[in-house]
Order: structure tokens, then sequence, then C-alpha cells
């Protein structure tokens, strides 16, 4: 209803300024030597009253009320000061990745909003990912060329999301400087039992390789999939198989005992 729309977005706006907003970081793993190697920053909103929401009750209502661009300067941020953070307590690099939103992609000022948290932050831009999915990137091709050279030039590297679920054309990979795929969890889900899906993730992960480009399989929620995943060549995995998305301190303890276990 209007009202209660009305209600959250104030109470978003609220949440913003009170620091309600935290950040959960999925693991990343290197498939050939089933390392983490990275994560995946995904916001969630722990409100006072209801608890912690998942962004997808709040995103699209961010999105619209153009709250989406303080909070997604936010996430950068925070994904910075905890990037320095990790590297002062000897976690080692961990490379982030986070999803960018339509709106914050399409700012005019966009790069010169990054590298001032960058500044701000002294966190480096060879360890965030910034995720943009595939519609967005074909939605204006000419000045999403100019941005995403733009973020390069600041050292950042960029991931197409949601690979296969959108019409991309593929003469379009080549012209943009993305470095990574992301096959959507749809194709990954009955890998293991679905001769056509799993033909579908071979050919993907097939045509990234050849273009230079890392791959990176979302979903991944049992051991068959990931053993058929690393026979096909996939660089890396995230999914509940290897780990949930878990708050800054879970995650560095997963650090810490790799580094114990490598030792």
């Amino acid at each position: 209803t209007a009202i209660s729309r009305l209600d959250m977005e104030g109470a978003m706006r609220r949440g913003l300024e009170r620091g309600e907003f935290k950040l959960h970081y999925q693991p990343k793993i290197e498939l050939a030597t089933q390392r983490i190697v990275g994560a995946e920053a995904l916001v969630r909103w722990q409100h006072p009253q209801i608890g912690l929401i998942h962004p997808i009750e709040f995103i699209s209502l961010a999105e619209e009320s153009g709250l989406i661009l303080p909070l997604g300067e936010w996430v950068l941020a925070e994904v910075c000061r905890q990037q320095v953070e990790w590297k002062a307590q000897g976690m080692g690099l961990v490379k982030t990745a986070i999803n960018m939103s339509s709106r914050q992609f399409r700012q005019e000022d966009l790069a010169e909003r990054v590298a001032a948290v960058f500044a701000q932050t002294c966190a480096d831009p060879a360890l965030v990912t910034l995720e943009l999915t595939e519609s967005m990137v074909m939605h204006d091709v000419n000045s999403t060329l100019v941005a995403l050279r733009t973020l390069k030039q600041l050292g950042l590297t960029i991931s197409l999301d949601d690979f296969g679920t959108g019409y991309s054309s593929l003469s379009y990979l080549r012209r943009f400087p993305i470095d990574e795929l992301k096959i959507d969890k749809s194709f990954i889900n009955d890998i293991h039992e679905n001769s056509d899906d799993a033909a579908i993730a071979s050919a993907i992960i097939a045509m990234a390789l050849s273009l230079g480009l890392s791959v990176v399989a979302e979903g991944v929620e049992r051991k068959e999939q990931s053993d058929l995943l690393l026979s096909m060549g996939c660089n890396q995995v995230q999914g509940y198989y290897f780990g949930r998305p878990m708050d800054a301190a879970a995650f560095a303890a997963r650090l810490r005992e790799q580094q114990v276990r490598m030792k």
C-alpha cells in the first residue's frame, strides 16, 4: 500500500542516518584450490523493531525512491573500510564484489564519486569488483562504454552478473572492458541432472575463457555441481555448499582458519 511504502521509505532514510545497514560477505572459492579468494558483499538492514531485513524486501523501493544512491555509496565506503581493516589485521588480500544498481551506474559523476571514496578510505581499487547486470550494460551501449572505461582506469575489476538471463549480444562482450562473467544460478540449479543446463553452462564457460574472462558460477549448493563446474574449467564459485553470506567477523574467522590450514 502507498502508506506503508511511504513509511518504509522514511524508515530507510532514518536507517541510513542511524547506521542500521550491515554488510554480509559470501565467500568466493577458487575451484582448483578450494580456497577462499574473495567475497561478494550483500547488504542487510538491521531494523530495530523488525530485525534483519533482506534486500529482496527493500532494494526495489530504494531504486524507485532514489535512496539506492546514498545506500550504494555507503556499501562501497563500507567495503573499502572493511578491506583496510582486514589488511591491518593481516588477513591477506580479499577481493570484494559489490552489486551496482542501474541508477548508480547512470550517474554523470559516477567515476568521481567512486574515486573520492577510495581517496577517503585509502583502500585499493584493485581489490574491488563492481558487478553490473547484463540488462544495465545493454541499456545504452555508448554511454556504458564510456562509464566502464573510466571505472577501469581507476583500477577496478568489472564483472557481468546474471549472465545468460538477458539478451546481450556477444559482440558487445568483446567491446566492453569486462574482466569476469557470473553465470546465473538458474543455469546451475540442475546442472548435475539436466544435460541442457550443463551444455549451456559449459558453452558460457568455454566462450568466456576464450575471450580471456574469468568465470564465476553462482548458487552452487551441491558437491556434484562443484565437481562438474571444475571439469568445465570454471574459475570460481559461490553458493551455500561453500558458505552462506556471513557477517564480517564470521568471514574473517573463516579466512583465519584457511590461513592456519595453509601453513
